[in-house]
């Protein structure tokens, strides 16, 4: 249903995690989770769902969104040994899978439908590791990359030499050690140059220098690229050497859509309204959140006009998410609304199609 899903002729997903509060002690797959982003006067071990979460990264009338495709509740190993009640599913405990493993096999069942196809999953330093990347490639092939985020202190290689002839042993797998992260950046900071990249809908002016060394924790090459900013700089790395330094800006920075997704997931849909116990109706409940997100989107591709933006913020002029929500219900009260509809001798407002698109609205 997504038109044209590839950018630049890779499927672009964007994997991450996030907790969803709940109030009822009995609620399906709640514990305490440590939530990394709370602030000063909220929890650091909210009451919670952990969900693991990838969407397809895509430009929409000129601006990025994401499109959510599957989710996976993790339920903590220490939760399910101790038999709690609400992990169980049909009155079974599941068996336990880390967020990379459900990754993992998220991934590889999008990349099924998608044969042949480059995918290039985006993610944060927590995710972006051998723990994914190598599972990974073992289920898809070659056709996988990674689009993360260098941690600071992680040690990089140059290139192995060509091996000499008459040369005895085996050929090195690394060269030169270059030193970490921060002490490659110091280096190549004199070599940036100016770029235009669109990043955070509009086109903006980065300082950026690249190399491709050799990364120890993914035993393979990558594409390193630093942002400079005036006292402070950002390390990003890909396994795909085909990228342009334009485009892995781009691409990392369309990954904050996914956190925005998030919210309108949680708030706008109303994910974390919910306070339904069992485990069928909570996952029930996510699906349909998902799937009306998904909608809103495709319903904004297929809008003849870019939407206009009804609450103006300084330094945004993109369209929102509640503004394809206004649009869809302005639609949905309209009295030729089922106009594109059969008739099935039952009256249109008992359609499914028609129900859950004013679920969406």
């Amino acid at each position: 249903m997504i038109p044209e899903p590839e950018t630049d002729g890779r499927l672009l997903l964007a994997l991450d995690d996030f907790t969803n509060p709940k109030v009822g002690k009995n609620v399906f797959g709640c514990s305490h989770i440590f939530d990394h982003a709370a602030k000063a006067n909220q929890s650091t071990y909210p009451w919670a769902q952990c969900i693991t979460s990838i969407g397809l990264l895509k430009r929409i009338k000129g601006r990025w969104a994401c499109i959510p495709l599957a989710q996976r509740f993790y339920l903590p190993n220490k939760e399910i040994v101790a038999q709690r009640e609400n992990m169980k599913v049909k009155g079974m405990l599941p068996v336990f899978h880390t967020k990379l493993e459900q990754a993992v096999d998220m991934i590889s069942m999008l990349a099924g439908h998608f044969s042949g196809v480059s995918v290039l999953t985006v993610c944060d330093s927590w995710f972006g590791n051998y723990g994914l990347f190598s599972p990974a490639r073992a289920a898809i092939g070659d056709t996988f990359h990674l689009l993360s985020r260098l941690r600071a202190n992680i040690v990089l290689y140059a290139m192995p030499t060509e091996r000499v002839p008459g040369q005895r042993g085996r050929n090195k797998k690394y060269g030169q050690r270059l030193g970490s992260t921060t002490d490659l950046a110091s280096v190549l900071r004199d070599q940036a140059a100016s770029l235009c990249v669109f990043l955070y809908g509009k086109s903006r002016e980065v300082t950026a220098s690249s190399n491709v060394v050799m990364l120890g924790t993914l035993r393979c090459p990558v594409r390193v690229v630093f942002v400079y900013r005036r006292s402070s700089w950002v390390a990003l790395f890909t396994t795909d050497l085909s990228l342009s330094v334009e485009q892995i800006i781009e691409f990392y920075g369309a990954r904050w859509k996914i956190e925005s997704g998030f919210k309108e997931i949680k708030q706008d849909i109303g994910a974390s309204r919910s306070q339904m116990r069992n485990a069928q109706s909570v996952m029930n409940h996510l699906n349909f959140c998902m799937m009306a997100t998904a909608v809103t989107w495709l319903y904004a591709i297929h809008l003849e006009n870019t939407p206009e933006r009804r609450h103006m913020i300084r330094g945004r002029s993109s369209f929102a998410f509640s503004d394809i929500r206004h649009i869809i219900a302005r639609a949905a009260l309209r009295d030729d609304f089922n106009a594109g509809c059969s008739n099935l001798g039952k009256p249109a407002k008992n359609l499914p199609v028609d129900l859950l698109l004013r679920m969406v609205a």
